[in-house]
C-alpha cells in the first residue's frame, strides 16, 4: 500500500486526478480501462518491476528505459516512443506551451546522450558520496537531461525510491517522499530549475533533505499506527467468531484492501460460501463497507484501513504547472 501511495502521489503531481480509493478499486475491478487509475497502476507495476529487476541487473540506463516502457505502456503518453530515449527536442512549460514560451529547454538528443553517460557513471562511481545526497542531486540531473518524450518526473522520482533500495538503505519501498513534492509543488520545481539557473545546489539539496525527514516520520509513524490497528481490529475478529477464516481475510485485506466475495475465496484458497461468511463477520464489525453499487461481485473496502492512508492523496486542484 506505501508504493500505491507513492504512484498516486508522484502522478498526481503531473495532473493525474486518481485517488488512493479510486486506484484500489480499478486494480480489484473485472472490468479495467485506461485513465488516471490506469496510469497509477501502471506506476506500482513499474517500481515492482524495477526493484525485482535491480537484483539482476545494476541500476543503468537499460534498466531506466525498460522500465519506462512498463510505466507508459497503454496509457496516455503511450505513443512518445515508450521505452525509448528521445530523439527530438522537448521542453518544459505549462500545457499547451509552445518552445518559444518553455521555461526551461532540456539538451538537445546528441548531447543528451553524452549527458546521460556521465549521469550514469556518477550512479556507479566509488566516491564516499552520502546516498541521500547522491539521490538528490541524480534526481535533479535526471529532470534536467529530460531523456524521455513524456513520464520524466514519475521515472526521476521512481529512481530514488530504486537508489535507496538497491543501497539497503530501505529494505522495502516504504517511502512516500511525492508526498513532500505534491505539497510544495511550486517550491519543488522552483528549486530545480534554480539549479539550471544559478547553480544553487545547495539549496535544492537542503530542500529534498529536508523532505525526507519529513517524510520519513510521516511514514513511520503511519506504520505504527497501521501495527497498532491490526492488533486491535485482529482481537475483535478473534472475539467474534471462533473460525480462523476471518482472522485470515483480514490479515488479506492488508495486501488488498478491496475484495468481493470471489475474490477473497481465491485469496484465502476457500470455497465461496466460506469466505462470503468471513466477509459478513468483517462487515458485522464495521471493517469492511460496499465500495459499488453492483449488486453481483460487488467490492466491499476495508474502510479503517484505507482512511489511514489515503491522507494527503487526493487530487490536487488545476493542472500540473509543468509538463513532463
Amino acid at each position: 500500500m506505501y508504493v500505491r501511495k507513492e504512484a498516486v502521489l508522484s502522478s498526481q503531481i503531473e495532473g493525474t486526478q486518481a485517488s488512493l480509493e479510486q486506484v484500489i478499486e480499478y486494480e480489484a475491478s473485472e472490468e479495467q480501462g485506461r485513465g488516471d487509475a490506469g496510469e497509477v497502476v501502471n506506476y506500482v507495476a513499474a517500481m515492482n518491476h524495477g526493484l525485482s529487476r535491480l537484483r539482476e541487473l545494476p541500476l543503468s540506463l537499460r534498466l531506466i528505459k525498460e522500465i519506462h516502457a512498463r510505466l507508459m505502456r497503454g496509457v496516455r503518453g503511450g505513443h512518445h516512443e515508450p521505452g525509448e530515449f528521445r530523439r527530438s527536442q522537448n521542453w518544459i512549460g505549462p500545457p499547451g506551451a509552445l518552445l518559444a514560451d518553455a521555461a526551461y529547454v532540456p539538451p538537445p538528443p546528441e548531447e543528451m546522450a553524452h549527458a546521460l553517460a556521465q549521469l550514469e557513471r556518477f550512479i556507479h562511481e566509488s566516491a564516499e558520496t552520502p546516498i541521500l545526497i547522491k539521490c538528490a542531486l541524480v534526481h535533479s540531473q535526471f529532470e534536467t537531461i529530460h531523456p524521455f518524450l513524456d513520464g520524466n518526473g514519475r521515472i526521476g522520482r521512481l529512481l530514488i525510491t530504486f537508489m535507496l533500495c538497491h543501497a539497503g538503505v530501505l529494505s522495502r519501498p516504504l517511502l512516500y517522499l511525492s508526498y513532500y513534492f505534491k505539497r510544495l509543488r511550486s517550491e519543488y520545481y522552483e528549486r530545480l530549475q534554480a539549479v539550471r539557473d544559478t547553480g544553487d545546489w545547495e539549496g535544492w539539496v537542503k530542500f529534498f533533505l529536508t523532505g525526507v525527514a519529513a517524510v520519513a516520520a510521516e511514514a513511520a509513524d503511519t506504520a505504527g499506527r497501521i501495527v497498532a490497528m491490526q492488533a486491535e481490529h485482529r482481537m475483535a475478529v478473534q472475539r467474534a467468531s471462533r473460525s480462523q477464516t476471518p482472522a485470515q481475510l483480514l490479515d488479506a485485506l492488508y495486501q488488498h484492501p478491496v475484495v468481493s466475495t470471489r475474490r477473497a475465496a481465491a485469496l484465502l484458497g476457500v470455497k465461496y460460501r466460506r469466505a462470503r461468511r468471513a466477509m459478513q463477520a468483517l462487515e458485522r464489525l464495521g471493517l469492511l463497507e460496499a465500495s459499488s453499487g453492483r449488486k453481483r461481485n460487488r467490492g466491499f473496502l476495508y474502510r479503517p484501513y484505507v482512511d489511514l492512508l489515503r491522507e494527503g492523496t487526493e487530487p490536487a486542484a488545476g493542472p500540473p504547472l509543468t509538463a513532463e
